[in-house]
């Protein structure tokens, strides 16, 4: 009977785990810094692509992707402006010129703050599971549905611990996160 009880009370805490919670507790991290590992995986290639690296954000939005491995390159947006440096060289975007790039780094940018309005701009919000483990799948409305099948971020109370992308054609991203500590410093570990 104990037992029971437990599930059932258990089971009352999960239910009471929303959307509105999971925001303001992605919100409440002003920034952060993360090592990641990206698999990629394409139909026209054989094996998927494996990256790794480290990610910084700072609210309300500043987001940088450094990928260390296999080659190094920097990913840094600072508003509208997305800045990449690969192979010595660097390219400047306005992220309003690219809407099928914008929509995927709004949505990591959004859920990173906890903007639940700018999420349900562009998609549909399902979350499941619990504090400890939940699942937020974000379903892409309008033009976005041409670009994007889904986005499913995963993680553990106010934490992201991963993010796969599924696109319309079938190609598909898994990203996942370890929040552990970093050099002081952006490229003070870099090779």
């Amino acid at each position: 009977m104990l037992c029971g009880l437990l599930m059932v009370a258990t089971n009352a805490r999960a239910a009471d785990w929303d959307i509105g919670q999971l925001m303001a507790a992605l919100g409440s991290h002003r920034e952060g810094r993360a090592t990641f590992v990206e698999t990629t995986y394409l139909k026209m290639l054989e094996r998927p692509l494996e990256a790794s690296g480290e990610l910084m954000f700072a609210a309300p939005d500043q987001l940088q992707k450094i990928t260390l491995q296999p080659k190094r390159e920097v990913l840094a947006l600072n508003g509208d402006r997305l800045s990449i440096e690969r192979n010595g060289r660097k390219r400047i975007l306005q992220m309003s010129d690219y809407p099928q790039i914008a929509v995927f780094v709004d949505s990591i940018r959004g859920t990173l703050m906890g903007d639940r309005a700018a999420l349900e701009h562009a998609y549909r919000l399902a979350l499941s599971g619990s504090e400890q483990h939940w699942s937020l799948l974000l379903t892409p409305q309008g033009e976005a549905e041409k670009i994007i099948e889904r986005i499913v971020i995963s993680g553990t109370s106010g934490s992201v611990e991963s993010v796969e992308i599924v696109q319309a054609d079938g190609d598909r991203s898994l990203l996942r996160i370890a929040n552990s500590p970093l050099p002081a410093a952006i490229g003070e570990s870099a090779p």
